[in-house]
């Protein structure tokens, strides 16, 4: 009921609704209900390209596998609805007993496989009832969550539905085998493996190669109003420097705000086929999907989201060798605190803060180098949960 009140002033509230319009004929006519799928369900977008590693090993190696994409978020399913390698992509139905029952007949799952977090009740019990293979990839477990509350019984029923924990962390690990489990596997974050392929594939952009030429660039991604006011005062100071801007929210409304705040802007959607004005010093990104192929062009990188609910994706900038400096919430990232550690990352609350923590990294030659390094000493988690389950992917019946 609160959702729907929602949708009315709330574009994503509005698109959660309507995704799940007639959600079971959309199922069962793409979905072959009497072949077997392996089940990959995804929180929203962040979700997803965590565990598109998994997924896209596991369609090399096993073409002929079968796969249905979940996701809960509207901002996961918009983006990526059209995705090549799924055979079937939809929102998830809302947990209900009713609805697990007709869902996982509709797709008759061999295995699941669900990302970082997602517990839901009653697909997990119907998965485990009828021995359907969970796993939870990427999986992070902190001491605050109702799982390891003394009343957090209900909670931890949906962790003994689960046949193998893929997590982040030792903490995960040491939480989880302090309730006795013991189907605990330390094998760090695909996110790893997903960013630092990336880097490896990544394709040039032409227009943005021209608007940079051969100035040195500073990259904000994923930024949030009270970020971009700090970034907008950093502009003036560093007439030598360009800056991109890819805004969270790139709705008209607040791309035509950002315009206005930052005279001679170019808008990358409007640049038709060439920039016309090659001497502007700022370009806004006003689409989705170009942010982790333009750190390829920046030399010191901004990740908004820290003076709001916690920071955005920092590894896809420290996996292209990029120093970053992020807003003060970003507790809830062991890779932030890591970066941190190592001097490849600063975090700020202030203007003057950004402004010598940009003075410095920009002179650092070694917090760009200690970033690539961190990412690609932690890869390897992809293969340790292909290998687990190649046991059950190889055989037919489960």
């Amino acid at each position: 009921m609160l959702i729907y009140i929602v949708s009315f002033f709330n574009l994503k509230a509005k698109l959660f609704l309507k995704g799940r319009e007639n959600i079971f004929s959309k199922i069962k006519e793409k979905a072959d209900g009497n072949q077997k799928h392996i089940w990959f369900h995804f929180a929203s977008l962040g979700e997803f390209e965590q565990g598109r590693p998994v997924l896209e090993e596991l369609k090399k190696t096993h073409p002929e596998k079968k796969i249905i994409v979940t996701f809960f978020s509207p901002s996961g399913y918009e983006i990526r609805k059209n995705y090549a390698l799924a055979d079937g992509i939809f929102y998830l139905p809302l947990d209900t007993k009713k609805n697990a029952r007709r869902f996982i007949d509709l797709i008759q799952p061999e295995i699941a496989i669900f990302t970082k977090y997602e517990f839901w009740y009653h697909y997990f019990q119907l998965l485990h009832e009828r021995k359907v293979p969970l796993l939870i990839i990427s999986g992070i477990f902190r001491p605050n969550q109702l799982f390891f509350k003394w009343y957090g019984g209900f909670y931890r029923k949906m962790l003994h539905c689960v046949t193998h924990f893929f997590v982040q962390n030792t903490e995960s690990v040491n939480l989880l085998e302090g309730l006795n489990f013991k189907n605990v596997s330390l094998s760090g974050d695909t996110r790893f493996d997903r960013v630092a392929e990336n880097v490896l594939t990544v394709q040039p952009l032409p227009l943005i190669e021209e608007f940079c030429g051969q100035a040195p660039v500073f990259i904000a991604g994923s930024t949030w109003p009270q970020d971009e006011q700090l970034i907008i005062a950093l502009i003036a100071a560093y007439p030598q420097w360009k800056f991109i801007i890819a805004p969270h929210e790139i709705g008209p409304s607040h791309i035509d705000q950002l315009v206005k705040l930052i005279p001679g802007a170019l808008r990358y959607t409007q640049l038709d086929g060439q920039v016309s004005q090659p001497e502007s010093q700022v370009m806004l990104i006003d689409n989705i999907g170009l942010l982790s192929s333009i750190y390829q062009y920046g030399k010191v990188v901004y990740i908004g989201g820290g003076f709001g609910v916690s920071i955005h994706n920092t590894l896809e900038a420290a996996a292209f060798g990029l120093p970053v400096i992020f807003g003060p919430k970003y507790d809830k990232f062991q890779e932030a605190k890591d970066l941190l550690q190592i001097n490849a990352a600063i975090t700020i609350s202030s203007m003057p803060q950004l402004s010598s923590a940009f003075e410095k990294l920009q002179h650092d030659a070694d917090a760009g180098t200690a970033a690539k390094k961190y990412v690609q000493d932690k890869k390897g988690a992809t293969r340790q949960i292909l290998t687990y389950l190649e046991p059950f992917i190889s055989r037919d019946g489960l």
